[in-house]
């Protein structure tokens, strides 16, 4: 079983790509940190943070496109793929990529300041929102995509 669940905080805005037939591909950075602790004998254990690149396809990538930004906390279900290409210098590099099956935002979104122009129009006062506790879920199954030479994604 090849099977990954990550909650993190995403490093920087989502990186959407459409390839053939209009298929969306996102790629995104997102962190998890490991709090440090301190030994019995008081030893301190420093934070570690890892880096993992999520690749998400078809209504998940569209749903990281219009929603999810740089500092919001997600939660992804996915799968571990291996690839290898050759840089521009002729150098054989390895990747980790996580190939995201399910996502869920963690983030509440919070009520923005400015009015929409009903609002404006009608001289409503905007009523703050309540931090959402359903969030949107969508898996989608990836399929195989035409890569570029040196079999990597469009990113």
């Amino acid at each position: 079983m090849n099977k990954v669940m990550l909650i993190g905080n995403v490093g920087q805005d989502p990186e959407v790509r459409y390839v053939e037939q209009g298929v969306a591909v996102a790629r995104i950075r997102l962190a998890t940190t490991e709090r440090g602790y301190t030994l019995q004998n008081g030893t301190q254990v420093p934070d570690r943070t890892d880096w993992h690149n999520v690749i998400l396809w078809k209504k998940l990538a569209e749903v990281v496109e219009k929603y999810v930004r740089k500092g919001d906390k997600l939660y992804i279900e996915g799968r571990i793929r291996y690839t290898t290409y050759d840089d521009k210098q002729g150098q054989r590099r390895f990747m980790t990529e996580i190939w995201a099956d399910n996502m869920e935002m963690l983030t509440p979104k919070a009520a923005t300041p400015t009015s929409t122009p009903q609002q404006g129009a009608t001289g409503a006062q905007p009523q703050a929102a309540q931090p959402q506790t359903v969030q949107p879920q969508v898996a989608a199954e990836p399929q195989p995509v035409e890569e570029e030479p040196g079999g990597v994604l469009p990113f």
